[in-house]
């Protein structure tokens, strides 16, 4: 029945002519490596992977997790126990950003029809984190890189999101 959907401009319309609806878009079925969403919102992509990749392995083995170095974090402040517990989680932190980033760089290469997808994790995930940060916000000597991210890359998601659900005509 998938195979039967005509398409108009650039939506995608069902057998009885309504429009496919966003969760449809979102996680098509079948599962396949299609892209058809703006190429911009594929490269966009590919580099928040690598930013992802790159920040989870900073966390992971950064001898203060990237605590004090990077988040400004003041370590020096805290007991040994204080400051080796907050340099675990970080390292936790940075592990669970590894496995996410790998989810990226297998999206990109096997499950492209799912970019709109994770864009949409992407915003939750960084909302998320404005709105933790506002109720528990933490104590540093400085302004953290992720703190000012946070405020990039969600609008800059959601920019994408809505890029990479518009479908791009094919040459025909």
């Amino acid at each position: 029945m998938e195979q039967n959907h005509q398409r108009q401009g650039k939506r995608e319309l069902l057998p009885n002519g309504g429009e496919k609806p966003m969760l449809e878009m979102m996680l098509p079925r079948p599962l396949s490596n299609e892209y058809r969403g703006s190429p911009i919102a594929k490269w966009v992509f590919v580099l928040l992977t690598v930013v992802t990749i790159v920040r989870s392995l900073i966390h992971v083995c950064a001898s203060d997790g990237g605590a004090q170095s990077i988040a400004t974090i003041p370590l020096d402040s805290f007991t040994p126990e204080g400051a080796a517990t907050v340099v675990s989680v970080f390292s936790l932190w940075g592990l669970s950003q590894l496995l996410l980033g790998l989810v990226y760089v297998v999206v990109l290469y096997r499950y492209r029809g799912l970019i709109p997808f994770m864009y949409m994790l992407l915003i939750v995930e960084y909302g998320a984190r404005l709105f933790v940060g506002a109720f528990k916000p933490m104590e540093t000597s400085g302004t953290a890189p992720g703190a000012v991210g946070d405020f990039i890359i969600l609008p800059l998601a959601a920019i994408m999101l809505v890029l990479s659900l518009r479908e791009q005509r094919t040459g025909s």
